[in-house]
Order: structure tokens, then sequence, then C-alpha cells
């Protein structure tokens, strides 16, 4: 349902695309009759079928980037794009335009930074099987080993606060990225919702992107390497355990033959347990200093994000109170 808000609020749908000439039309339609007042973005990521023409021809603003991948879009797409409100989306059609405003209605009323649009029933049709199970899988593996905060981490339909998209510092450079968005809300406990939204199928002949065994490893590679940069006591403290319990394997023979006979007659063997075991506490050691340094730099980009003004609609009781300040500039008047 649409509130009314007394805050003005610009706009901005951002479509990454990629060879999507079959569906990209419809999709910046929707979005102009669903948000009639907002600025529509498609960036066109070296596609080789007209994507980038049909956009145009059907309203939206197209800009390129040449580096291939999304999460290179969608850092240049924050990097460029200035707005109180982002809305992102695929340009397969399989997101609904019309969703968007439940979507912006939930990060308003919930002063959040970030709503995902989660797939409904996208277990049971991703497409292909492999997609659905590693998207179960990842889910799983996520809640374990970053929070509780997202049921979907691989949604691409996403609506941001300003704060948000110029506080995400986007490293990545493929599907990945979606993944990044996720353990950044978390790692900096930002406030962020999900709403459950039908997930539509691509239209035939429209084909996915994604190859479930290199993205997948992608995914899963990222997953280790944000364990290593934001949790490194967790991530260094497995090797850890596990250096250590190979140096007890080989350890343990060479100390039952010795208390037996009082010779140590595998001096070799009791060497590389030794060396394993000094590796085992080097690397506990890293780990403890690293997390230090993790914290440290949790709290630089938490403060670096509250240095960042807010967006005028987090300063409004709403959906009828008065702004918190008279002092915010007056917003472009855009149509949420």
């Amino acid at each position: 349902m649409t509130q009314d808000w007394p805050v003005a609020l610009d706009v901005a749908v951002l479509l990454p695309c990629y060879n999507e000439a079959q569906t990209i039309g419809a999709v910046v339609t929707g979005f102009k009759t669903s948000l009639p007042g907002a600025r529509i973005y498609v960036y066109d990521n070296n596609s080789t079928d007209g994507t980038a023409l049909r956009a145009l021809l059907a309203g939206a603003t197209v800009l390129r980037e040449r580096r291939q991948g999304k999460g290179n879009v969608v850092r240049r797409m924050f990097s460029d794009i200035d707005a109180d409100i982002y809305v992102m989306a695929d340009g397969d059609g399989t997101y609904a335009p019309q969703d968007a405003q439940q979507l912006i209605d939930t990060l308003l009323s919930e002063r959040a930074d970030m709503v995902v649009g989660t797939r409904r029933g996208v277990h049971a049709d991703a497409g292909r099987q492999g997609h659905a199970f590693g998207n179960r899988i990842f889910n799983i593996l996520y809640r374990k080993l970053f929070g509780t905060d997202f049921t979907d981490i691989f949604s691409g339909y996403r609506v941001f606060s300003r704060r948000f998209a110029k506080s995400f510092p986007a490293l990545s450079g493929g599907f990945e990225i979606e993944t990044e968005m996720s353990v950044h809300a978390s790692r900096l406990k930002l406030p962020v919702c999900e709403i459950e939204l039908d997930y539509g199928r691509r239209p035939e002949g429209s084909h996915s992107k994604l190859s479930t065994y290199r993205d997948g490893g992608k995914i899963l590679w990222m997953f280790a390497m944000l364990m290593k940069e934001t949790r490194p006591f967790t991530f260094f403290g497995a090797i850890s355990g596990a250096v250590m319990l190979a140096s007890l394997c080989f350890m343990t023979p060479v100390l039952t033959e010795y208390f037996e006979t009082g010779l140590v007659t595998r001096l070799p063997t009791w060497v590389l347990s030794m060396a394993l075991m000094m590796v085992s506490f080097l690397v506990f050691a890293a780990g403890l200093i690293l997390d230090s340094l993790a914290r440290a730099r949790s709290e630089q980009l938490r403060m670096h994000y509250m240095t960042l003004p807010a967006n005028a609609w987090m300063l409004v009781d709403p959906p009828h109170g008065q702004p918190a300040s008279e002092d915010k500039p007056e917003q472009p008047d855009v149509a949420a």
C-alpha cells in the first residue's frame, strides 16, 4: 500500500544488463508505469544483441560499463548516480516492476538502509535444479557464517538508501556482488528488511548468464575471502585447528612408542609434528591480531557511514510528521 510522504523523493531505478534485448524494453516500461517520477538507468555491460537500443527506445537513460561482470556494473552505478532511493533489479523480466513501490514503502516506513525482495518459489523453480540446490546450500552457509539477517542472499531485487549506496565498497566483479552487499549490511549491523515477492520465469529464448559450477565456485571463494576479512579469528582459528589436528595425528604414534620403549625411532615424523604444531600456534596468533584489525576496520566503515547525511525521509515521522531539521536542502520533486 502506498503511503503519502511529506518529503519529495528522488528515486533512481538501476538495471544492469548483458544481452537482455528480448526483455529490457518491457522492464523499462514497467518501471516507468509503476514509478512514474523515477529516473531509470540501464547500464549496458558489453551487450551484442541490441539491449542498449531497446532500452533507449523504451525511455531509459543508457550508460555503459566496459569491465565485464555485474559487480563492476554495480560499483559504477553507485559511483555515478546520486539519489535518495536506489531501486536495483535485473533486466531479464523475472522481477515485477509493480513490486518496486512496496519495497520503497517498506524502506521508508522501517527507516531501513536496504530492503531485499526475496524470491517466492525460487527453490522450486530456479531455471535449473543446480541453481535451486546452490541457492539453498549457500543461504544456509551464509546464516551459519555471517548471521541470520537474510534468507535469500542472491536476490537481485533490492532497494537502498543513499547512505548504503555511498558507503558500500563493492569489491566483487561478478554475480558475487549480492553476497557482498548482504555481508556489508550484516557486518555494520545496518537496518535491513526482507519482503517475499513472486519470482517470474524468463521468456522463451532468454537464457540465464549463470553457470552452476563456475559461478558457484566464485561465490564459495567469495565466502572464504569475506570470512577472512570480516571474521579472521574464526577463519584462521579453523585453519589452526586443522593443522593442530594433523600435528597430533603424526605425534601420537611417536609418543606412544616413546612411553612404551623410551626410544624415538621415527625422528623425522616427530620433527614434522612439532613443525606443524608451531605453524598452528603462528596461525592462531595471526588470527588474533587480524581480528583486532578487522574490528578497527569495521569501526572505520561504520564511522564513514555515520558521516554521510541521512536522507530527508529518515528525519520525518511517517506518514504525516514534519522534518526534524529545517536546514535540510529541498529535495527534487520526484514521486516515490
